[in-house]
């Protein structure tokens, strides 16, 4: 996979965002000709209240956040690392609606789409026991990449695993490049559907180069 594409995760206080609840730490793995290539992380201070079983999770404490820097700030300047560069994150329903929250806090507003590694790997890599972000990291023989539930290390391990998702598709599809527009469509095709599509996909490339 060629494309540079930012994979990102956050972590955070709850699961829906609001007043009350927020981004507390955001990583990206920006990964570009099959390789991580950059990476942006740190806390964020947003001014809420991490609940122990949360904290006793990720590891992030309320003492860390105070801290930290503001989330407007952070979010800012992760916003100008990524750019207009095109989203990828595992499970994205939730990363891309902190995602939408934080930048709308700032007036801003996403472009791009989000390519998700969870509904990818569950039509590409259906053998797998499951499809969490650790399982599928440990079952794939995936990079170590640190500590789970802090924001870079999942990140990263998105990033190898979205890398590890093009090379199956160019593995046993033989597609001539993979790229985000087409993984955003193919996470859409039920999996029943999926190798019929890509099936489709690779005769017509096939076609169009004879």
């Amino acid at each position: 996979m060629r494309q540079r594409i930012a994979v990102i995760d956050f972590e955070t206080n709850g699961v829906t965002p609001g007043r009350d609840c927020r981004a507390t730490e955001i990583g990206v793995a920006m990964v570009e000709d099959g390789r991580v290539v950059d990476r942006f992380q740190s806390l964020m201070n947003a001014g809420v209240w991490v609940p122990p079983m949360i904290e006793q999770l990720t590891g992030i404490s309320n003492a860390m956040l105070r801290a930290a820097p503001p989330a407007h700030e952070v979010m800012r300047e992760a916003a100008r690392f990524v750019g207009d560069t095109p989203l990828a994150a595992h499970n994205a329903s939730f990363d891309r609606k902190f995602w939408d929250h934080e930048l709308s806090l700032l007036g801003l507003a996403r472009r791009q789409d989000f390519a998700c590694t969870l509904l990818l790997s569950r039509r590409l890599l259906p053998q797998a026991p499951d499809h969490k972000l650790g399982t599928l990291t440990r079952w794939a023989k995936l990079p170590d990449a640190g500590r789970a539930h802090r924001a870079l290390a999942d990140a990263e391990m998105a990033a190898n695993l979205l890398l590890l998702l093009g090379d199956t598709l160019q593995r046993q599809f033989h597609l001539a490049d993979i790229d985000h527009a087409l993984l955003c469509k193919l996470q859409k095709v039920t999996a029943a559907k999926v190798k019929p599509y890509l099936l489709d996909l690779q005769s017509r490339q096939i076609g169009s180069i004879a």
